[in-house]
């Protein structure tokens, strides 16, 4: 009985086993290509920053024309960037700005996201491209656009608040991170937003129409139902923005051209950059750029599990 068994079996196995196997080609041919371009853009990069990190590039000869020499130098990098006392006030510069900006981009948001899903809501579609809108263009270009509105001879802000006696420098050392945040809000909520109401549109609509029976108002519904529901959702675009905040880079690059407040290392992105392209220092910037992946990667498992269990318990 056993011997029929393996006759009538082996001849069955084998189709199996050939389709098992066109079954991982197929898998093959769909992944590759995408592995391919996760480690040539994204592993690769980070493994030769990581590898770059650990040595020290020279300049040798007049003006640096006998060419680059590097030598291994550990962690000397890692120590230069942690003893930087520029580096380390960039780094509370984007905590401060983090800590107030990050808050309120999210909360307005949730607000924009939660009156475009109400049924008062009248031509959502419009008004979703017009919130998203900001986010789409560059931000090179958003930030020189509102660099023309913040300069103080030509910026409608600056006549209005004088017309009440406020005369305010916004690129002055006091107001221009605010300046800087007020591009990033302006640019994000949109695309924060979208990220909320796509979850908002996966609420069953059985539960609106039963605490409508029930008598509950639209904020009822809107704080005791849609807000719990959308918690995941406020704690990804939470991470996101944590991670942004910590490269944040571009807005006060640009602005840095017609700002004194403003300087090369204004944030740990501008001192790697400056590490790397003004001193020739490659090593110091890669390490730069390490320890604020690190910390971002900190923070946004920090802000996750503990957002995440105060949503659960």
């Amino acid at each position: 009985m056993s011997a029929l068994t393996r006759r009538t079996t082996g001849p069955e196995r084998a189709p199996r086993r050939t389709a098992v196997k066109r079954q991982r080609g197929v898998v093959a041919l769909f992944v590759g290509p995408f592995l391919a371009l996760f480690l040539l853009v994204f592993a690769a990069p980070i493994v030769y920053s990581a590898i770059q990190s650990l040595y020290a590039e020279r300049a040798s000869g007049p003006l640096g024309l006998g060419g680059i020499t590097s030598r291994f130098v550990g962690f000397a990098n890692f120590s230069t960037v942690l003893h930087s006392g520029d580096y380390w006030h960039g780094m509370a510069r984007v905590f401060l700005f983090g800590i107030v900006q990050v808050p309120f981009m999210l909360c307005a948001a949730l607000a924009l996201a939660l009156a475009l899903d109400s049924i008062a809501a009248r031509g959502v579609a419009a008004f979703r491209t017009v919130f998203f809108l900001p986010y789409a263009i560059p931000g090179v270009v958003a930030a020189l656009l509102w660099s023309y509105l913040y300069l103080p001879q030509i910026s409608p802000y600056t006549k209005l608040l004088g017309v009440i006696g406020l005369h305010p420098d916004l690129l002055g050392p006091g107001l221009v991170l605010w300046s800087i945040a007020n591009i990033t809000t302006w640019t994000y909520t949109g695309y924060n937003m979208l990220i909320i109401l796509s979850s908002l549109k996966t609420i069953p609509q059985e539960l609106f129409e039963a605490a409508r029976i029930d008598g509950a108002s639209e904020w009822q519904i809107a704080w005791r139902i849609k807000v719990p529901a959308v918690r995941r959702a406020l704690v990804l675009a939470g991470v996101l923005s944590i991670i942004g905040t910590l490269q944040l880079f571009t807005e006060p690059t640009v602005l840095q051209g017609i700002s004194f407040g403003v300087s090369s290392t204004y944030t740990p992105t501008m001192y790697a950059f400056t590490a790397a392209f003004s001193n020739s220092d490659s090593g110091v910037a890669s390490a730069g750029s390490i320890v604020v992946a690190l910390l971002a990667g900190v923070l946004s498992v920090v802000y996750y599990r503990f957002t995440m269990r105060k949503a659960d318990a």
